[in-house]
């Protein structure tokens, strides 16, 4: 297994592996040591199906329904479909394509989610000739560049997440009835920290609607000032895919978000399971 750094603040490329087989346990340790450590894992040139794929990620803990599905029909599944193909390999409708659009922001998978998810684990089958890449950022090391007064003031404050919030943002019809109803505001962590390494990071995105106890008009400034430091130029990295890619990231410290793609022309089919969170409830965090 080879190791090779992606970019100088975060992320690697493991090659010699086959994820589809069924790896050693301390193989499987030192990817999973690999995603604490550099937070964002990319492998190259996989064979992978969702059985395979349901395999791999449930080794990492329990799986976290797609919830998409979940929230609009109440239906349960674990493969959230990425692109602009459905289960029948036909290409999806305007509305759902539009929705999608919302993941154009930067974001943390499910932290609209009490317990949000751990990590996501996506595989590429079909990619668009140009365009469609996806970009990521490391909020561990823009935790360790800001100022020491501004990591004092963020570490006992508490974020509103709310999916509804910013996915209302693309309009009004980028969300269902059913979403509305059962997707509430949920209390998060602005600082969270890996309880392996010990690094801590901040928590926002664009899921982040306001800063508990915090008036707006000083709230809005404060997530965008954290948010434009996780994603200044020289730290994102942009992901041009390919088939066979399969890139697992960690959601407690990474941002990322879709580059947008001609929809009508080319096809994107890209498979994503999530690994559900962990940890005490924000209540005995904060006590």
């Amino acid at each position: 297994m080879n190791i090779t750094p992606i970019h100088e603040e975060f992320g690697v490329l493991i090659s010699g592996i086959d994820l589809a087989q069924n790896l050693d346990e301390q193989t499987f340790a030192q990817i999973d040591d690999a995603i604490n450590r550099y937070s964002l894992v990319l492998f190259e040139n996989q064979q992978m199906n969702d059985a395979a794929h349901l395999a791999f990620t449930r080794r990492f803990g329990e799986l976290e329904e797609e919830h998409v599905s979940y929230y609009s029909r109440g239906e349960v599944t674990y493969i959230g479909r990425v692109g602009n193909i459905d289960d029948a390999g036909n290409k999806v409708s305007q509305r759902q394509i539009k929705a999608s659009t919302g993941n154009e922001m930067w974001h943390s998978d499910s932290s609209f989610r009490e317990i949000p998810a751990m990590y996501s684990i996506l595989a590429a089958y079909e990619v668009p000739a140009e365009a469609g890449e996806t970009e990521f950022a490391s909020a561990r090391a823009a935790y360790q560049r800001l100022d020491r007064q501004t990591r004092e003031f963020i570490e006992t404050k508490v974020g509103i997440h709310d999916y509804i919030y910013s996915r209302t943002k693309v309009g009004e019809d980028a969300v269902t009835e059913n979403q509305r109803s059962y997707m509430h505001p949920v209390r998060q962590r602005l600082v969270r920290q890996n309880p392996l390494t010990g690094e801590r990071n901040v928590f926002v995105g664009s899921h982040v609607k306001q800063i508990e106890g915090m008036p707006d008009a000083e709230a809005r400034p404060l997530i965008k000032r954290l948010i434009a430091e996780v994603t200044r130029p020289q730290s994102v990295y942009r992901h041009r895919w390919q088939a066979g890619d399969m890139m697992i990231w960690d959601n407690r410290c990474v941002l990322h978000r879709g580059c947008g793609y001609d929809a009508e022309k080319y096809r994107r089919r890209m498979h994503q399971t999530r690994v559900r969170g962990h940890g005490p409830s924000i209540a005995e965090v904060l006590r």
